[in-house]
């Protein structure tokens, strides 16, 4: 059975949901493997614009299968790596999707479930929402996460919330950059998830997925030399391209761009 379900595309965006709701949306092997192949799907996708993560019943994810974590203590050094690596890709298959993806949020994000948010581009939380950093408590580490969760909060926040392993609240969530919207009820969840793919449909498609892999670029770059030839160069390229004069004429002669469709 599976427990990441794919929605078709409705109107250009592509929900992937989290449907474990009986042990909050924990992660174990074969979540990881459905997360990576839905995403690695949605971005080859041409009907896809956008990708809704979203979660059923209590939670959002409460980071590792407690049988999942039974099963690692048998696991050797090099087993452990390899198990390790499926994480990683996972979240990298989420940070590298050519289209941009909203994470919708409730209940408790924990350990994992905090790096799922650090992958995806956009979060929206209801304020309910709890969130650690929970991995120390339990003698281990949050490594494969850190460089996701990090891009987003910043190595103070990440230091702290990192160490302590403390709970905090989606204001605090979203003072630290980990979230991007706070809302005070599930309606209004929704309401802030439909605006904000609203508001990326309008956008050109590959400018964003353009745009996405630069900043990428721009954070992996080793010296100023380096980000200005990079960026000069895909600044260049996108405006030649396709899209990049089609949005450049519709906007001088004062009409939509094709991708926006009719008004």
């Amino acid at each position: 059975m599976a427990e990441v379900v794919v929605s078709k595309a409705v109107r250009a965006v592509a929900t992937i949901t989290l449907s474990r709701p009986e042990v909050h949306n924990a992660f174990n092997e074969a979540v990881i493997g459905e997360l990576t192949e839905a995403f690695q799907d949605a971005g080859r996708r041409e009907d896809v614009r956008v990708v809704v993560l979203r979660a059923e019943g209590k939670s959002f994810c409460a980071g590792a299968e407690v049988g999942w974590m039974q099963r690692t203590i048998e696991y050797t050094f090099e087993q452990n790596v390899a198990d390790a690596r499926r994480l990683a890709d996972m979240l990298r298959s989420i940070r590298e999707c050519p289209k941009p993806v909203i994470a919708r949020v409730h209940g408790a994000v924990f350990g994992g479930g905090v790096g799922l948010l650090g992958a995806c581009d956009l979060a929206v939380a209801v304020e309910s929402a709890v969130f650690s950093l929970s991995e120390v408590k339990l003698g281990i580490i949050p490594a494969v996460i850190s460089p996701y969760v990090m891009e987003k909060i910043g190595p103070g926040a990440m230091r702290r919330y990192a160490l302590t392993a403390e709970r905090f609240d989606a204001a605090e969530a979203r003072r630290i950059g980990l979230i991007n919207e706070v809302v005070p009820t599930v309606e209004a969840l929704d309401a802030c998830v439909a605006d904000l793919t609203k508001a990326l449909l309008g956008n050109g498609p590959l400018a964003m997925a353009a745009c996405k892999r630069v900043l990428r670029e721009v954070l992996a770059a080793k010296s100023w030399d380096d980000i200005q030839a990079l960026t000069t160069e895909r600044t260049a390229k996108q405006r030649v391209s396709d899209e990049g004069q089609e949005g450049l004429r519709a906007f001088l002669e004062k009409r939509r761009p094709r991708w926006a469709g009719p008004a």
